[in-house]
């Protein structure tokens, strides 16, 4: 299970907006790039100034669902108006697997948070989007598989940060989450893997 079987759903909410954003010469690679700036600007904000003032933890889940929505409109600008290209399809996961570290990163600042943890879901994550990535060389297709996909992870930062700006959790947690998170994207990682090999037969 993962919230990314949500997607199609997600794409008909956004289809009419969608279309709006071709009419008005919005590529799929400018929203791609767009999100990963706008990504590393936010992760600068909460480390730089939230452990002074928490209420702006709010912008982790704020961000986070507008990112996701922005990852559907590219995808879809890319399949629905003919703009896929091999610079997008780089664009589209290296962009995603930096913007996503600096995010966790962003909570190294959180008194109290175990670094080593953040750090270990950083790379965790990254491997498991590697897994994802692989199923393509191996004649499968691009694996989403879950529990702890991109969007998944979105999801637990997002809810962390609420409860780092209500004051519900403090350092000590943070890092059980990412430990948590750690693990289980070491388990999607497997089951992509596992998918993988048996989509390719």
């Amino acid at each position: 299970m993962s919230i990314y079987a949500l997607k199609g759903r997600f794409q008909g909410l956004l289809r009419p907006a969608v279309g709006a954003l071709y009419r008005a010469g919005v590529t799929a690679n400018a929203v791609t790039v767009a999100a990963a700036l706008v990504s590393l600007g936010v992760a600068c904000a909460v480390y730089v100034w939230a452990p002074g003032q928490p209420w702006l933890y709010v912008l982790l889940p704020g961000w986070m669902l507008l990112r996701m929505a922005l990852n559907a409109v590219d995808g879809m600008l890319a399949r629905e108006f003919g703009q896929q290209s091999r610079l997008g399809a780089y664009l589209n996961e290296l962009c995603d697997v930096i913007a996503d570290a600096a995010l966790y990163l962003s909570l190294l600042s959180v008194p109290g948070v175990s670094a080593t943890a953040l750090w270990a879901l950083v790379w965790a994550a990254a491997v498991c989007e590697y897994a994802g990535v692989l199923g393509l060389m191996v004649g499968a297709s691009r694996r989403y598989d879950g529990p702890m996909g991109k969007s998944d992870r979105a999801f637990v930062v997002g809810v962390t940060g609420c409860g780092l700006a209500l004051g519900w959790l403090d350092g000590a947690w943070v890092g059980y989450v990412a430990w948590a998170a750690a693990a289980l994207c070491a388990l999607t990682t497997w089951r992509r893997v596992r998918n993988g090999l048996a989509e390719a037969g």
